[in-house]
C-alpha cells in the first residue's frame, strides 16, 4: 500500500515537473523578504507556509491543467507521448481533478492570507490556467505563461502587505520577460511539429533565428530591468553580485542553443534558468536579511 502510494505521488509530481518549481519560487521568496524589509513586518512561519503552498497549488493546477488540455496533441509527438496521461499512467478525468482540487486550495489558502489575495485569487488562477489554450490561437503564448510565472513577487509580496508597490512589480516584469524568453527558446523543438498541428509560438511565426533573437531580446531587456530595479531599491554589493550571475546566466543560455545544433536546449532550459533564479534570489534574500536582522 506504502508502495503503491508513493509511486502515484511520484507520477503527480512528474506531471506537473515538480522540479520546474524552482523558476519561480525564488522570486516569490524574493517578493515576501522585501515586504518584510519595507515594512518592517517581523517574520511568521504561518504566512510563510502560505505562500508556499499558494505557489505549490498554483502550479499544480497550471501543470496539471495544461496536461490534460495537451492530451490529444502530446500523444502525437514523439517526445510528450510517454507523459503521464497520453502513456495511460494517470488517467485524464484523474489529471483534471487534481486540477479543480489544487485550485480549490489556492483559493481556499489565499483566505487565510488577507482579503485583497483572497479577492485576487480567481483572477490569478484565470491567469495560469488560461496559458494552456493560447497557443492554438497566438504565438504570444510564451508571453502568458510568463505572465503567470509573474505572479510570484507580487503575489507574496501582497500577502505581507497587502497593498501593491513598484519594485516587487519590477520583478514581477524581470519574470514576464525571462520566462518568455527562455519558453521562446524550448519549443524550438517541437518547431516541425507545431507546423504541423498549426500550433502557434514564435518559432513557428518567425523561424528558428527569428525566434532566438526575439528570446535574446526579451531577455536584455531582462537584464535592463534587473539593473534598474537595483538602482531603484538603492540595494547594496550583494545584490549586484546576484544580478552580475544571473544575468550572465541569462546570455550564456544564448550560447548553447544555435539554429543548426539544438542539443543543449534542455541544459539552457532547465539547468542554466534554474541556477540562475536560485543564485539571484540567495543574494537578495540574505542582502534583505542582513539589513533586517544585523
Amino acid at each position: 500500500m506504502i508502495k503503491k502510494t508513493r509511486k502515484k505521488v511520484k507520477n503527480y509530481l512528474s506531471l506537473v515537473k515538480f522540479s520546474h518549481t524552482i523558476f519561480a519560487m525564488p522570486f516569490a521568496l524574493i517578493g515576501y523578504f522585501l515586504a518584510l524589509h519595507q515594512t518592517g513586518i517581523e517574520f511568521e512561519w504561518k504566512l510563510f507556509v502560505f505562500v508556499i503552498l499558494c505557489m505549490v497549488f498554483a502550479r499544480n493546477a497550471a501543470m496539471a491543467f495544461n496536461r490534460f488540455i495537451d492530451r490529444e496533441i502530446d500523444i502525437k509527438n514523439p517526445r510528450t507521448a510517454i507523459r503521464e496521461i497520453p502513456a495511460g499512467i494517470i488517467k485524464a478525468k484523474s489529471a483534471l481533478l487534481f486540477v479543480i482540487i489544487n485550485s480549490i486550495l489556492l483559493i481556499a489558502t489565499t483566505y487565510f492570507i488577507n482579503t485583497l489575495t483572497f479577492r485576487l485569487s480567481p483572477f490569478a488562477l484565470l491567469i495560469i490556467l488560461g496559458y494552456s489554450i493560447t497557443k492554438k490561437f497566438t504565438a504570444l503564448c510564451h508571453l502568458v505563461l510568463g505572465l503567470g510565472l509573474s505572479l510570484a513577487p507580487i503575489g507574496a509580496y501582497l500577502a505581507v502587505t497587502g497593498e501593491f508597490a513598484l519594485l516587487p512589480i519590477l520583478y514581477s516584469f524581470v519574470v514576464l520577460l525571462w520566462v518568455s524568453g527562455f519558453d521562446i527558446i524550448y519549443a524550438l523543438q517541437d518547431l516541425d511539429f507545431d507546423k504541423e498541428e498549426e500550433l502557434k509560438s514564435f518559432p513557428v511565426f518567425f523561424g528558428k533565428r527569428g525566434a532566438l533573437s526575439a528570446s535574446n531580446l526579451l531577455h536584455t531587456i531582462t537584464a535592463l530591468i534587473t539593473i534598474f530595479a537595483g538602482y531603484f531599491g538603492q540595494f547594496g554589493i550583494l545584490y549586484w553580485i546576484g544580478s552580475f550571475i544571473f544575468i550572465g546566466l541569462l546570455f550564456y543560455q544564448h550560447t548553447l542553443v544555435k539554429p543548426n545544433d539544438l542539443s543543449k536546449i534542455n541544459i539552457a532550459f532547465f539547468t542554466t534558468n534554474g541556477i540562475a533564479s536560485v543564485i539571484f534570489a540567495a543574494f537578495i534574500i540574505t542582502e534583505l536579511a542582513i539589513d533586517m536582522w544585523f
